[in-house]
């Protein structure tokens, strides 16, 4: 349990150098004369945790701002290129890598095939050779490289560092950053992927300005990370956010998790290939059947979309029901959290307004009295890089996360 150090001089100076760095981070370039004034700290301390930012190489003066009776002050900004971070995302056949600088911006990306099969070490040895390669790539020295963070799917222990369980792997209890630390010589911190993508929003993208926000992700499956009061919220076990799995319906069809009716079944993109493959086996799809044959081999979503996009009824209709499913799902989210914004993305939200249009009036219709009002909907898609990005955000939340909820502090913000 986290203890307070009240009065400890070293957690002051921490908190005020955690202070400071956000300011510049969010606002800069910006003066220490404003920084002082919206921290509420004295000229004297912001003087003396800038030299120590400046000195670790963390901040960069930009110029000159306007006086206002005396001397120009001088303008500070987050130096992005002070340290460098690998993000990686894991999905079944692949290893999507990214080196982001510390304002989570891609400098190089590429992608490695992976496979689960041969067990663990091999896996992991796979993922650290991908690791060092992208670096290389990149022509940044592995010595600027301040960690490594790792998405993938399942239920994460991020603070132990260990998958325990995850479905597209195979895996139970297989630990993670442990093994790959000694491997890499950095710190390997890892999450739900989708996890991931939620805190690489709070930090770089649309839920900086909220308190209270949800991440909902639709492809192969669904997932959801959640902001609550402006932390993130993992659960007691590293589980929380497994919306894919609520029930929908005890009699609806089958999941890959083995239970029926959960939303996944009824609104991921394999639900939605399975139900236009049984539209077509009936004779009710023609677009999709000129696209494919009878048989139905070889649908993908984009087709389904094409079909529905060439004016097929049922593909649209299909679309729609997988949206609108979503939707209630959504709605029973906001009744429960109350959320200022919800961002969905994932490879999914390219069916469009197909399933979109209905998503969003199915919030409008099932959400509690008055919730839904003032709610924030963002669309945005997330490929190849936003989930590398939410990975690399991993070690970037630890760097600008204050030392209340931090752990081991990363070696950047060491005095």
């Amino acid at each position: 349990m986290l203890r307070l150090r009240t009065g400890n001089r070293e957690l002051i100076k921490d908190l005020n150098r955690n202070l400071v760095l956000n300011l510049i981070k969010n606002r800069g370039p910006i003066s220490r004369t404003q920084i002082a004034k919206e921290a509420r700290l004295s000229l004297a301390t912001v003087s003396g945790v800038t030299a120590t930012l400046l000195k670790n190489g963390l901040i960069q003066p930009v110029g000159q701002g306007e006086s206002s009776g005396g001397r120009k002050p001088v303008l500070l900004r987050l130096d992005p290129h002070a340290g460098y971070v690998v993000g990686l995302k894991v999905t079944e056949h692949r290893l999507i890598c990214a080196l982001t600088d510390l304002d989570a911006n891609v400098v190089h990306r590429s992608t490695f095939p992976f496979d689960a099969a041969p067990g663990v070490k091999a896996a992991l040895d796979s993922t650290a050779q991908a690791i060092r390669a992208v670096v290389a790539e990149s022509g940044i020295g592995l010595d600027k490289v301040i960690g490594v963070g790792i998405g993938l799917s399942g239920v994460i222990d991020g603070e132990a560092g260990i998958c325990r369980y995850s479905a597209i792997l195979g895996w139970r209890d297989v630990k993670i950053s442990e093994p790959l630390e000694k491997r890499l010589k950095l710190p390997v911190y890892v999450d739900n992927d989708v996890n991931t993508l939620t805190i690489a929003e709070q930090w770089f993208g649309y839920g900086r300005e909220h308190d209270h926000f949800l991440v909902v992700t639709i492809g192969r499956g669904i997932g959801m990370g959640m902001v609550v009061n402006g932390q993130f919220y993992r659960g007691a076990f590293g589980g929380a956010g497994e919306f894919g799995h609520t029930t929908m319906g005890e009699d609806g069809p089958l999941c890959d998790c083995g239970k029926r009716g959960c939303l996944e079944a009824w609104a991921a993109d394999p639900a939605v290939v399975r139900m236009a493959v049984e539209a077509i086996q009936r004779g009710e799809s023609p677009g999709l059947a000129r696209l494919l044959g009878e048989g139905g081999d070889g649908l993908t979503l984009d087709l389904v979309v094409s079909a529905a996009e060439g004016g097929d009824r049922t593909a649209r209709e299909i679309l729609a029901r997988s949206g609108y499913r979503l939707g209630v799902g959504i709605a029973n989210l906001v009744s429960i959290f109350n959320p200022q914004l919800v961002i969905v993305g994932g490879e999914g939200v390219r069916a469009g307004e197909f399933g979109l249009g209905p998503m969003r009036e199915a919030i409008r219709q099932h959400a509690f009295n008055g919730l839904a009002q003032g709610l924030e909907i963002i669309i945005e898609p997330s490929g190849d890089d936003a989930w590398a990005r939410g990975a690399a955000s991993l070690v970037l939340g630890e760097v600008f996360k204050s030392p209340i909820y931090r752990g081991e502090q990363i070696s950047l913000l060491a005095s």
